[in-house]
């Protein structure tokens, strides 16, 4: 078998038979195939796409080059949740205590961020004290014994999806929804849950542009669950504006707190509410959605949930006097108001444009080699459909400096106000097997 017969063979639009693709995997993973073949067999795939079979055979060689791992020694179903990323997405840090709380198993592992914010890791570093990395026996102890624990994800989950996304990010062929379904699922199933639920989000602040491009990928990745033996569904959410109102890992965090308190935004919660009753009744927790959602409402007023992730953060050792004192994460330098110069009503927010505000102060990574500041980001006081008088304060800038105009003008740029504008739809679709 030659690596330059198959990328022939995907370039006039065939589909590849199982053997060949792992072939590839197994080649490219052991350094037998080199960048630049793989490159063109990237190329060949953007442009000719894959069958459902050969998506799910490349996510199950993907997900098998590395460590596969066994959450069997965990009680109950383990339910995993991912979000395709976005401006201001607080939700696991809400979800996975909410969803704990009434006795799901949530075993997550997560990854870093590049872009906009921090990922879940980095938002749970700005605790002080909190434990990413876990040996795997205490990792399975907190989930068997508290329901609960987010971790960094290993180095050898996946190692051919972690090759494929750096290629792929230098050769123009990351908009491939083979590519991202596969990525996505691979590191899913290699984690070991026994049902995912998938948020694919969709507008200007997220990867899938188009509500039919969100869709197809979702298609893609329930599809693929299901022939890997994975309960799977998937949300489809809006992210043409923000989500909630914090932008940046301490204020995520805050906002997090804030919202398991009950204080939260309407928007943030509602999306928590539906993407946890679908892992709910994935988990056999309860037989219907309403059902579910009645028994997260519960756990979120009685303040169980609210416990749950004092008790999260206790047990990777971190300083769970937070919960109480948020404000003690708030320590940025200078916080300033960005006043709206005119009347009227806010018509569009851009999404992606205020995420890259936000990576400017310093909250984001714009490279893998670059450092977070934990306390910089914005908090937004207007959202899409908010009527504002001139003077009012559109945000508040939380920075370590005080040189700040180039964000000021970024943001002014992308914040639009007119004569209307129209909260969008939260949820868009929801695409089960």
């Amino acid at each position: 078998m030659r690596m330059v017969d198959l990328i022939e063979k995907k370039r006039d639009g065939h589909a590849l038979a199982k053997d060949e693709i792992q072939f590839i995997i197994n080649g490219y993973t052991n350094g037998e195939i080199p960048d630049y073949q793989m490159s063109a067999f990237l190329m060949a795939v953007f442009y000719k796409d894959m069958t459902d079979e050969e998506i799910t055979t490349l996510t199950l060689a993907m997900a098998n080059s590395g460590e596969i791992v066994d959450l069997s020694s965990i009680q109950g179903i383990k339910v995993d949740k991912h979000s395709t990323g976005g401006v201001g997405d607080t939700t696991t840090l809400i979800l996975a205590p909410l969803v704990a709380s009434v006795g799901v198993s949530v075993a997550k592992m997560s990854g870093r961020g590049l872009g906009y914010t921090g990922g879940t890791i980095d938002k749970l570093e700005a605790i002080p004290g909190f434990h990413v990395e876990l040996p795997d026996e205490e990792f399975v102890r907190l989930v068997n014994e508290s329901h609960v624990a987010v971790i960094g994800q290993s180095g050898d989950l996946a190692p051919a999806d972690k090759k494929l996304y750096a290629l792929r990010d230098v050769t123009a062929t990351v908009d491939s929804i083979p590519l991202i379904a596969s990525s996505i699922m691979s590191k899913k199933i290699a984690a070991g849950a026994d049902a995912i639920v998938l948020d694919v989000t969709t507008g200007e602040g997220a990867f899938m542009k188009s509500i039919d491009d969100a869709r197809r990928l979702a298609e893609t990745m329930v599809r693929i669950g299901k022939l890997a033996n994975r309960q799977t569904m998937a949300v489809i959410s809006d992210m043409s504006q923000p989500l909630g109102e914090a932008i940046g890992n301490s204020l995520e965090i805050v906002e997090a707190i804030e919202t398991l308190q009950g204080n939260g935004p309407e928007d943030l919660l509602e999306m928590c509410y539906v993407l946890g009753s679908q892992m709910v009744v994935l988990a056999k927790k309860a037989d219907t959605l309403e059902a579910a959602r009645k028994l997260l409402e519960e756990a979120l007023e009685s303040g169980e949930a609210l416990d749950k992730f004092r008790e999260m953060i206790a047990n990777q050792g971190g300083d769970d006097s937070i919960v109480d004192h948020p404000d003690q994460l708030l320590t940025a330098k200078y916080q300033f108001d960005l006043p709206a110069k005119e009347t009227g009503v806010i018509q569009k927010i851009v999404a992606n444009e205020i995420g890259i505000a936000a990576m400017k102060l310093g909250a984001g990574r714009a490279t893998k080699e670059a450092a977070i500041d934990y306390a910089v980001g914005l908090k937004l006081h207007k959202k899409v459909g908010m009527s504002v008088t001139e003077g009012d304060s559109l945000l508040t800038i939380y920075s370590n400096t005080e040189n700040i105009d180039e964000v000021k003008e970024l943001l002014y740029k992308n914040i639009i106000v007119g004569s209307f504008g129209e909260e969008p739809a939260l949820i868009h679709d929801i695409i089960t097997a």
